[in-house]
């Protein structure tokens, strides 16, 4: 029985997670013609194309697609298998994949990550920034932290803090115009909106008896990022949903000033999200407790009121 090319799978597992093959060549410290290589011995002993190949352009075929998922598989099953033989080792050591929302990871986790690689030197990291939500198996992801109420899957979830929903306006936004009272009222406001919100444009908020309205929110900017909404608001522009962890400081400085503060928006939650199965590498296990210590629920330092 011929054995399979497992080394082959992996480069082509990361191959799909990153897009390209000098990527993947990077990330694995090979040169592109090795990975070239292993694709050619892929499709050769599969008998399929995996892969269509440009000038300007790589992409999955679809037989490519479905065994990318496998080969992920492969991989991270491989990699437990490695950190398991190591669990023993004195120091953990090696790479952990780390995904963050863009403004949270630029704002919190990227301050924070110096302390950790000083006290953990043989960890290093591949930290990924994206505000849009990845699938953490396929794309190789170790660690990623979750800003939402979670659905049921089978990753491993862990919930870290509160994240409050801000309803705010540029103090001269609220001095030029008649504020809204209640959700409805928002439809005669210009909003500004964030693109990538799990509701959509709607926004959801509670009055303080527990009584739930939405309202879908319109205006003349929508941001795939919640920092390119903040200048806009604190310039006037209109009205805007954001969370406390990204315009507490804005708040606190006087910039920006509560809306409609009788009815607050649904929160929501900050979470570490793992690939489920299997043991836990040492490097994963400490970047997780270390961020739990951070960004859990008495120290994070954006809470306001």
């Amino acid at each position: 029985m011929k054995l399979p090319d497992l080394e082959a799978w992996a480069i082509f597992a990361r191959i799909a997670a990153t897009g390209s093959f000098a990527g993947a060549a990077a990330e694995l410290g090979l040169s592109t013609a090795t990975v070239s290589k292993a694709i050619k011995r892929l499709e050769l002993r599969t008998g399929e194309r995996l892969l269509h190949r440009s000038a300007r352009r790589l992409s999955l075929t679809e037989t490519g697609r479905l065994l990318a998922v496998r080969a992920a598989l492969m991989l991270e099953e491989g990699e437990a298998v490695e950190a398991q033989a190591q669990a023993t080792s004195a120091a953990p050591r090696g790479r952990v994949r780390l995904a963050a929302p863009m403004s949270f990871g630029l704002r919190h986790v990227a301050p924070a990550l110096p302390a950790f690689m000083q006290a953990y030197p043989e960890i290093s990291i591949d930290l990924q920034l994206d505000d849009r939500v990845v699938d953490i198996v396929a794309g190789g992801i170790d660690v990623a932290l979750r800003i939402a109420e979670l659905e049921d899957s089978s990753l491993v979830a862990r919930r870290l803090c509160p994240v409050r929903g801000l309803l705010l306006a540029a103090p001269a936004y609220v001095a030029s115009r008649a504020m809204p009272r209640r959700p409805s009222d928002l439809r005669d406001h210009p909003c500004l909106t964030y693109s990538y919100l799990a509701s959509g444009r709607s926004w959801r908020f509670l009055d303080a008896a527990g009584q739930e309205a939405s309202v879908v929110a319109r205006g003349p900017l929508s941001a795939t990022n919640g920092d390119a909404l903040c200048f806009a608001l604190e310039a006037g522009l209109g009205i805007g949903l954001l969370p406390d962890f990204l315009v507490w400081e804005s708040v606190a400085a006087g910039r920006l000033v509560p809306v409609m503060p009788e009815w607050r928006p649904v929160a929501t939650a900050i979470h570490l999200v793992t690939p489920a199965g299997g043991p836990r590498p040492p490097r994963v296990a400490v970047l997780l407790d270390f961020l739990a210590g951070r960004f859990g629920a008495n120290a994070a330092p954006w809470s306001i009121g």
